[in-house]
């Protein structure tokens, strides 16, 4: 609901996408099709869900690596490719993203390229019983209340366009780097990160954090991203550099 509420809030073009171990690349993208019109056939290709501005991928992490792989490419292009030619996504495009909690078994671990293509990870946990008591008359209420759009997709890109535009510190952008290249392990690498990570943030994270903390300067009232606004995105976001990859290593 939270997903399809900010898609009729921006009145974009929703989809959900379940993912699922029998789910093929074709069944996202679209596959082609054989046609006949006036007696003449020819191929024609169908659009898949993936041709929305607003996409809930959920349980990603259920489908196999080459599934995933044809969601990378939607995801870091913007662009579809079926039968050698190449579609092109509209924009706005994004991808909020759900994954089965490993404990319940039946997942695949998302590979570096998809999971580093997540901008940001948040978990979030149950209402406590005094939050949920309340929530049950007022659901179905909401659900047909949403027609109207207080804003459009080209809103959405000219605010990406003034985030963008926030003045960052070079200190503060070399704070950023550096936080990502502590996640990683190596010889004179943290002690805890060498023996509970496999491998850190990738490069992208940095980025990440510099652009998550110009939105949140923007969304405090400031006109610069500062260091609390970097120290407030590092958690999130250095959490999708070690999705799926924190395992305890043997003690010598």
């Amino acid at each position: 609901m939270l997903v399809k509420s900010l898609a009729q809030l921006f009145d974009l073009k929703f989809q959900r996408i379940q993912f699922t171990p029998d789910l093929m690349p074709a069944d996202i993208t679209g596959t082609e099709i054989l046609q006949q019109n006036d007696g003449e056939r020819r191929m024609a290709f169908v659009k898949g869900p993936i041709f929305a501005n607003m996409i809930l991928a959920d349980e990603i992490n259920r489908t196999p690596p080459k599934t995933q792989a044809a969601m990378l490419e939607a995801m870091q292009e913007h662009h579809v490719t079926a039968a050698g030619v190449c579609y092109r996504l509209d924009e706005p495009f994004f991808v909020f993203a759900t994954q089965k909690p490993h404990r319940d078994g039946g997942h695949v671990p998302a590979s570096g390229g998809p999971a580093r293509q997540v901008h940001v990870q948040r978990v979030h946990r149950l209402p406590g019983r005094g939050r949920r008591g309340g929530r049950g008359p007022t659901d179905h209420h909401n659900r047909a209340a949403a027609d109207c759009a207080d804003f459009t997709g080209e809103d959405l890109l000219r605010f990406h366009a003034v985030v963008r535009r926030v003045p960052i510190a070079e200190d503060v952008v070399r704070y950023a780097v550096r936080l990502a290249a502590a996640s990683r392990p190596s010889p004179t690498g943290l002690d805890f990160v060498n023996e509970w990570i496999t491998w850190g943030a990738g490069l992208r994270a940095s980025q990440y954090m510099v652009l998550g903390a110009k939105a949140r300067a923007l969304l405090y009232g400031r006109s610069h991203a500062n260091f609390d606004d970097i120290k407030a995105l590092a958690l999130p976001v250095l959490a999708i550099g070690s999705w799926s990859t924190i395992v305890p290593r043997p003690r010598a």
